[in-house]
């Protein structure tokens, strides 16, 4: 309970000096945001294309062979290769946006994209590459049933921890999407192993306060709908999903500046100002020997 208790500290702690960063230069939620739309619009191409193409509804309910599956992993491919590249290129731009208010400059929109569209090239790569294991993760959930679910999940694990510094690489070095990966996994293991703690915890008190808004917010507004005040439920399940948009936008950028740090830290060997140095070491998992 103790250890329970310190990690929450420790990531309300992470979340309070990050938010100074996003204070500094709000535009950064932007990016997020257009990371948002472009992923809806994407979505709702998919769709329709898929829907529409009778070989691809086929393959879905399909159960036969590997082959006759084909044009469904090949749609999936499409969908994880687009897909990643435009979460890729927006975190790409929002965490070279953050290194530059980490560096005291102020970052621009403008300057921000320009820094991800000189890195196109590269992020195409790596988001191919990403798509690829996407794939073949895929592949062997459904071929192996239960034990290729957890298999799915150990290696799905893995792969987050091993890339998990790619973008912050991406944004402030020159390197191809191979080599970004090689760099990631040695960053994480010279420093504080492959436990993610401090990530997590974001995500873990982020969780905590969309649960608390959506239960104050739609279950209230339910409420009020029941007894007849239709106007204030409304207006309150209105005002708790446009919280939970908002919590959505702050909790990517928030990720994307921790990931900025983490990677300055790892380079550096020194947390940016604004952030304790045992805070950021504690947050990971250091490996014995």
């Amino acid at each position: 309970m103790a250890g329970l208790t310190s990690r929450f500290a420790r990531s309300w702690q992470l979340i309070k000096a990050s938010r100074a960063v996003l204070r500094a230069d709000r535009s950064l939620l932007i990016l997020p945001a257009l990371s948002g739309l472009a992923t809806v619009v994407l979505v709702a191409g998919f769709v329709g294309l898929a829907i529409s193409n009778d070989s691809f509804m086929a393959a879905l309910h399909r159960h036969g062979a590997m082959e006759d599956k084909t044009p469904f992993y090949a749609v999936l491919f499409a969908w994880y290769v687009v897909q990643y590249f435009i979460v890729i290129f927006f975190n790409t731009a929002l965490v070279g946006a953050a290194m530059q208010v980490l560096d005291g400059g102020r970052p621009t929109l403008g300057s921000a994209l320009k820094l991800a569209l000189s890195r196109i090239g590269v992020i195409l790569g790596y988001a191919v590459i990403s798509a690829t294991v996407g794939v073949i993760l895929r592949i062997i959930a459904e071929r192996l049933g239960f034990i290729g679910r957890l298999i799915e999940g150990v290696l799905g694990l893995a792969w987050t921890a091993a890339t998990f510094l790619v973008v912050p690489i991406l944004a402030a070095e020159n390197v191809g999407p191979w080599q970004a990966i090689t760099r990631s996994t040695a960053l994480l293991r010279q420093t504080w192993g492959e436990n993610l703690i401090g990530n997590a915890g974001i995500s873990l008190v982020m969780s905590l306060i969309t649960v608390l808004i959506a239960f104050a917010g739609f279950g209230g507004g339910a409420l009020l709908l029941v007894n007849g005040l239709t106007v204030l439920g409304v207006a309150l399940i209105a005002a708790a999903a446009a919280a939970i948009l908002l919590l959505i936008l702050f909790t990517a950028a928030l990720t994307g500046v921790y990931a900025a740090v983490v990677y300055r830290y790892a380079v550096v060997g020194k947390p940016p100002v604004g952030f304790d140095d045992a805070l950021i070491r504690d947050a990971f998992t250091r490996k014995g020997g």
